[in-house]
């Protein structure tokens, strides 16, 4: 997997990733603290609601940015938005109200929500060959586990030497080495394409070609299925652990352990296992076995006291599995379904919808264990999840290959020429929603 380290330009922009994630994780870790130190008591409402302007700000400004993202110079793009973020991070240590971390936290997360699928339609322009971009998605996802694991022992060791105000500054730091590595190197521009249409349909364009795209289609379904699974991991974890098991808050974080170990193993495997099968067996098969193990919490929460904590940790390292390998090859998809030009825009669209997903199923796995317990929890995520895995079974058909053979009108002859032509008005090649195919063909 590491050979793709090899690239100079992809391995700069890799160190972009994983020192800007420890530095958001370090944010992470002080926003809390910070919470607490300005709301005492209603520091988990401040929080919530934190979390709820971060997720509008990823649906609604992702697709905006996405529209426009390939007439930009990429480099010049990304660093503005790591300075943008770093001019926030280094605000927050002098808020003193809580409606200021609200606008602070809708520009930090704005400007991430541009920075983050740019970044990820450019990898696809670096790394040109299938198995090297497999290689770059399994360490992505290594590098967002490994940060959920390292950033809170970091942040712990931190605070004991520095005040928490200080965490701010190594969240700054980490957003101001990121912009320092995607200087260091020369990015591949997009090309841009000059289109008709209203800002509305430019905006949307992205969304557009996701959403006629019948892998996509599925893939939303997928991202729904993950959306359910990780919310219940995310939100119930310290509930789980500190009033269903009444162990303490230092074990917490083993339960989110277990769940990243399980991801990070899949991590690991994917790019062999990935390497000649297509990627829709693996992800359905990832979206069964979260669906089972949110399933299996259902009983779980029946067990015996003695037995529950290590069967608990076993279901959560389970359901990181099926998450790992919903998750890892979604790039793959997105790769293969746009164009150059128009891969920013659908990038846009993959993070705005996933996210959409997450506002949903994060305040219901919150709402639905505060008021009806864990059993009832597990059970209607398991349920969100399953209804994800049967559409994505629906949507996104059992064959799908990139080369497809499809028809055009009589007169379109300068577009027929391309690709193998197969008869007076078809042709194939490999097959995107663009301006030229504003359908995807019947498969019958």
């Amino acid at each position: 997997m590491l050979e793709v380290l090899a690239n100079r330009t992809y391995r700069h922009l890799f160190l972009a990733q994983v020192i800007a994630l420890v530095g958001t994780g370090l944010a992470t870790v002080a926003l809390g603290l910070l919470a607490y130190d300005l709301a005492g008591a209603d520091a988990g409402s401040v929080l919530g609601t934190a979390l709820a302007i971060k997720m509008v700000a990823y649906v609604g400004i992702a697709p905006v940015v996405g529209a426009f993202a390939n007439r930009l110079p990429r480099r010049a793009f990304l660093v503005s938005m790591d300075l943008i973020r770093a001019g926030v991070a280094i605000s927050l240590p002098f808020v003193t109200q809580v409606w200021q971390i609200y606008i602070l936290i809708f520009l930090l997360q704005s400007a991430s929500a541009a920075f983050t699928p740019t970044f990820q339609a450019t990898i696809p322009d670096v790394l040109p060959e299938e198995k090297d971009y497999t290689r770059a998605l399994s360490l992505s996802r290594l590098a967002y586990d490994m940060e959920s694991l390292a950033s809170p022992a970091l942040a712990a060791a931190l605070l004991s030497v520095i005040s928490f105000h200080w965490l701010f500054g190594g969240t700054v730091v980490g957003f101001l080495i990121s912009a320092a590595m995607v200087v260091s190197v020369r990015l591949p521009q997009s090309r841009a394409v000059e289109r008709s249409g209203s800002i509305y349909a430019k905006t949307f364009r992205g969304m557009s070609i996701y959403l006629r795209t019948p892998r996509l289609r599925g893939l939303l379904s997928l991202n729904l299925a993950a959306a359910a699974a990780s919310s219940m991991v995310i939100v119930n974890t310290v509930v789980y652990v500190q009033s269903k098991l009444q162990r303490p808050a230092s074990d917490v974080p083993f339960g989110l352990a277990a769940f990243g170990f399980g991801s990070m193993l899949v991590a690991l495997l994917l790019p062999r296992l990935l390497n000649d099968r297509p990627d829709r067996p693996a992800m359905l098969t990832g979206a069964t076995i979260m669906t089972a193990g949110l399933a299996f919490g259902i009983a779980l929460t029946g067990f015996a006291p003695a037995v529950e904590w290590p069967v608990f940790l076993l279901t959560w390292f389970v359901i990181g599995i099926g998450y790992s390998m919903t998750q890892t090859p979604s790039g793959r998809l997105l790769r293969r379904s746009a164009t150059s030009a128009d891969r920013p825009a659908v990038f846009a669209a993959q993070f705005s919808l996933s996210h959409a997903c997450w506002l949903i199923t994060y305040p219901l796995a919150g709402q639905i264990g505060a008021r009806f317990g864990m059993t009832a929890a597990f059970a209607a995520l398991a349920a969100i999840s399953a209804v994800g895995v049967l559409a994505a079974w629906r949507f996104w058909p059992a064959n799908d290959p990139d080369i497809i053979e499809h028809h055009h009108a009589e007169g379109d002859t300068a577009h027929l020429a391309e690709g193998d032509r197969t008869g007076e008005t078809s042709h194939r090649h490999a097959f995107t929603i663009d301006d030229d195919h504003p359908r995807w063909p019947d498969s019958r």
